[in-house]
């Protein structure tokens, strides 16, 4: 390290102030704030919101509780102060990061104990150091440290592929709803512990921790400001000609849950084909922002269990049907635009009457469904 020079002291008190002045802002800025400051269209989880305040708390705690050992003068003292900030990072810090990361999955409610359950070998290890004032039981307890961290890692990449799948299957509009992000928040959070834990073979990890740290902060903090809360699910509303339509058409009668007995009451493929024809594609309900598969059962009058199985039965998602059905809508209506001016064509407002938000969204799922961008789509078009 550098020593305590002066100089040393000054500059990492500093960047120690800034840190917690950063994370303690979050925090009171998600406790205090209705609203959402960042994306304003946009409701976060209540959930996550609340255990990522209690996170940035521990963040700010642990740089007060980290702050005595630059006035410390002996290696038998920091190191002291250095255990006692370990247990309270292990109480605190570890197990808030490891649910934020669990919150942010909202296919389902996961249990929260397991996490304080397996931080509790930390919590015994650097116990028990402190206690004995020895290192005799560090070396084990970093290596449990480490074998849960690659644990998680490996819990966390199946689970975000499985919650990556359920809003495919759930979900025609993803923007704002995928936690991929999330991945760069668990590669910082592992650096800033990984040289946390060998920083004595960094001269300068004390300053690389901090930075790391307001880093971490501040991607949180957007990432809470930008997911989507997935258990709000706004009232399904029609364009004023849908409605019309409606008015004149009686709508299917709900398909309920069948007994054995009852097997024939099952919805058929073809006719759960029907329905969509009838009630989604003539109707252009797909053109609806945020329409869930659940919105879409109840308006074609079947459920999401019968709506699920008639696309896995057709090797598709719902999120790549109602895509399909948007893409093929904006290639009609760009078709026409040029027929009638082509000089007069304007792709981002054809974009929003497809049904999409985002134009980068639009050019990703088009990409994907044509196989070549939309640029080059355009340009072979206007060439034939």
């Amino acid at each position: 390290m550098f020593g305590h020079t002066p100089l040393h002291i000054i500059l990492l008190f500093m960047l120690y102030a800034v840190g917690a002045t950063v994370s303690a802002v979050a925090c009171c800025y998600l406790l205090l704030r209705q609203g959402n400051a960042f994306a304003p269209n946009i409701k976060p989880p209540i959930r996550l919101r609340r255990w990522m305040a209690a996170f940035f708390a521990s963040m700010t705690l642990s740089h007060v509780w980290y702050l005595p050992t630059l006035a410390f003068t002996t290696k038998e003292d920091i190191m002291q102060w250095m255990l006692l900030g370990g247990l309270l990072d292990c109480l605190t810090f570890i197990p808030l990061g490891i649910v934020v990361l669990l919150c942010m999955l909202q296919d389902r409610h996961r249990p929260l104990w397991p996490v304080w359950v397996a931080v509790t070998p930390l919590v015994v290890g650097m116990s028990l150091c402190l206690a004995t004032n020895s290192m005799d039981y560090l070396p084990m307890t970093y290596a449990y440290f480490w074998l849960s961290t690659a644990g998680m890692v490996i819990y966390m990449v199946r689970a975000v592929r499985q919650y990556s799948r359920w809003l495919r299957d759930n979900y025609a509009d993803l923007e704002g709803k995928e936690v991929g992000h999330s991945f760069v928040m668990l590669c910082v959070f592992l650096l800033t512990f990984g040289i946390y834990v060998g920083g004595s073979a960094w001269a300068c990890h004390e300053y690389i921790v901090q930075i790391c740290a307001i880093a971490l902060t501040c991607y949180l903090l957007w990432r809470e400001e930008t997911l989507s809360d997935l258990t709000i699910h706004p009232p399904l509303t029609l364009s004023a000609e849908n409605e019309l339509q409606a008015d004149t058409e009686p709508p299917p009668a709900i398909i309920t849950k069948p007994t054995e007995d009852d097997a024939a009451s099952v919805p058929t493929t073809n006719e759960i084909g029907s329905l969509l024809q009838r009630y989604c594609v003539d109707t252009q309900l797909y053109l609806q922002h945020d329409l869930s598969l659940q919105q879409l059962a109840q308006a074609i009058g079947s459920n999401r269990t019968y709506l699920s199985r008639y696309f896995a039965s057709l090797n598709t998602t719902y999120n790549a049907y109602i895509n399909n059905l948007r893409i093929q809508h904006f290639i009609n209506r760009y078709r026409e635009a040029v027929a009638a001016d082509p000089r007069n064509v304007c792709t981002q407002q054809l974009v929003s009457e497809s049904g999409y938000r985002s134009y980068s969204t639009f050019s990703l799922a088009f990409k994907q469904r044509m196989g070549l961008s939309l640029s080059a789509w355009i340009r072979d078009s206007n060439e034939k």
